[in-house]
């Protein structure tokens, strides 16, 4: 029990920095992140708004309730939510509430993930959590109102979010070796690149089924396709440590080596090595300090999915505008992967934000003369800010994963995304307000987009730096944990001098 204390990238630096294991998880992952990147904004499709008009015209009172139904246009949709169950006028109030309760399971999700998988393992977890997101959207498809539509919504989105934190982290433990930040920012983008594709891919399944029960049917086979992948990803080697497994750990570490043609030593992990990712955490280990609290806290998700579910009040082709939005998501990410080692994280988070958020409030500004090109110059603007805000949301989890050391990493970015999701909750209601003024969603969203720039720049710059595996190797709380050491042997000495003293 004498020996070194050794750290995990240490002792499995064996395995090589690429080999086919590795490329082998970064793919797995990346496409498992597909239908991550469009179930959260099916709405632009499912809860849209088709033309509509009374079935009778009333002469007598301009303000008396349309009595004998609607009628709605199916040029654009054979059917949405809101033709369905008449969500026009008094009713129109529960568009964004169905929206929101997907970003309030998202919510509940981000908070309950990193405990569920620390508790039952990553791989059961991100298995569990992608059926939850499948069979609900399935099950959603067969909704006979809106209330049940609401629940599965809740519950697509616990999923979807739940899914999407337990692949990063899982991804984490796996994609590199020697597990330092080099591969796992790799993994990080190629997965954001995924949630890119599958944003993409909503506007082309949506143009060519034009029903919402069947669209949703449509989406939730890819999560099914993913199933057998099962017997490909193993579990957390770090995680079975924790636990004390650690011969199932020693075998992933064997079974990865072997894909690799790499020769394993005799003993991986001996007797002594490897304590501390032994230990357990909580909370409270990720949120004593002030720095790790602002770390946490800091989100750019509210704009970003906003912005995204905004597509259905700008004119023009819907399907067209929200493929353009989502191919330049697509080159952002690639973008911001080949920026991320070049440029200092505080640096091109703030350009990004600070972009973004003065390119919407310039919407503010456009003079009256320009109307007859208002609605192009619009959905120009918009789009060249989402361009920043895009960026920003793929570097938000290469820095946060710097910054949040392994063992409390799951946590941390549940947190993280927990905070997120009070901003995602209420933007369906911002957006909702656009259908009276298309100025306001643009101003609010411009304004927090400039707040989070500015709270950026009190970050520190990761790059170049290995990711902490320990909370002791981490710059903000190793220095709590001194001070921490340091009073508690204080008040033992105090303790004992009383007791003397008596």
């Amino acid at each position: 029990m004498g020996g070194k204390i050794k750290d995990f990238d240490e002792i499995t630096s064996f395995l090589g920095d690429y080999g086919p294991f590795q490329i082998l998880i970064i793919v797995l992952f990346s496409l498992s992140a597909i239908p991550c990147g469009y179930m959260g904004v099916l709405a632009v499709f499912v809860s849209d708004t088709p033309e509509h008009h009374c079935k009778t015209v009333l002469l007598s009172n301009e303000t008396e309730q349309c009595l004998d139904g609607w009628v709605y246009s199916t040029e654009r949709y054979t059917a949405t939510i809101v033709s369905e169950w008449d969500l026009v006028c008094d009713n129109a109030w529960k568009v964004p509430f169905s929206t929101s309760s997907f970003f309030v399971g998202v919510l509940i999700g981000s908070f309950i993930s990193g405990h569920l998988s620390d508790r039952f393992g990553r791989k059961p977890v991100f298995f569990f959590t992608m059926v939850l997101q499948t069979v609900a959207t399935l099950i959603q498809a067969t909704s006979v109102s809106w209330v049940m539509f609401s629940i599965l919504n809740c519950l697509r989105g616990l999923g979807q979010i739940s899914n999407y934190i337990v692949s990063l982290v899982l991804g984490e433990k796996k994609s590199t070796a020697p597990f330092c930040c080099p591969g796992y920012k790799q993994l990080l983008v190629f997965s954001v690149l995924g949630f890119g594709i599958g944003y993409a891919l909503l506007p082309l399944f949506a143009y060519f089924i034009r029903g919402w029960r069947m669209l949703l049917v449509a989406t939730a086979i890819p999560g099914f396709l993913f199933i057998p992948t099962w017997w490909l990803i193993p579990e957390s080697p770090r995680w079975l440590l924790q636990k004390g497994r650690v011969e199932e750990a020693e075998l992933v570490i064997r079974n990865a080596a072997k894909r690799n043609r790499v020769p394993v030593p005799e003993v991986i992990f001996r007797a002594g090595e490897c304590l501390e990712l032994m230990q357990t955490y909580t909370y409270m280990d990720l949120i004593r300090t002030r720095n790790m609290r602002n770390i946490t806290m800091m989100s750019v998700a509210m704009v970003f999915y906003g912005l995204s579910l905004n597509t259905s009040n700008v004119n023009g082709n819907v399907y067209l505008n929200c493929f353009i939005s989502a191919a330049i998501d697509i080159m952002v990410y690639v973008a911001s992967w080949l920026l991320v080692n070049r440029v200092p994280r505080p640096t091109l988070l703030f350009s990004t934000l600070m972009f973004c958020g003065i390119t919407l409030l310039i919407i503010r500004l456009l003079p009256e003369v320009v109307y007859a090109f208002y609605s192009s110059c619009l959905f120009v603007l918009a789009l060249v800010g989402r361009m920043g805000v895009s960026s920003a949301y793929c570097l938000i989890y290469v820095f946060f994963t710097e910054l949040i050391p392994t063992v409390v990493r799951n946590m941390g970015l549940g947190i993280a995304s927990t905070a997120a999701r009070i901003g995602t909750i209420i933007c369906p209601y911002v957006i909702y307000i656009g259908v009276y003024s298309k100025m306001l969603p643009y101003i609010v969203f411009g304004t927090i987009s400039i707040m989070a720039a500015v709270v950026s720049m009190l970050l520190p710059d990761t790059r170049n730096g290995k990711l902490p595996s320990l909370i002791s190797q981490h710059p903000f709380v190793y220095a709590y944990i001194k001070k921490m050491f340091h009073n508690c042997k204080n008040k033992r000495l105090e303790t004992k001098q009383s007791m003397s003293n008596m």
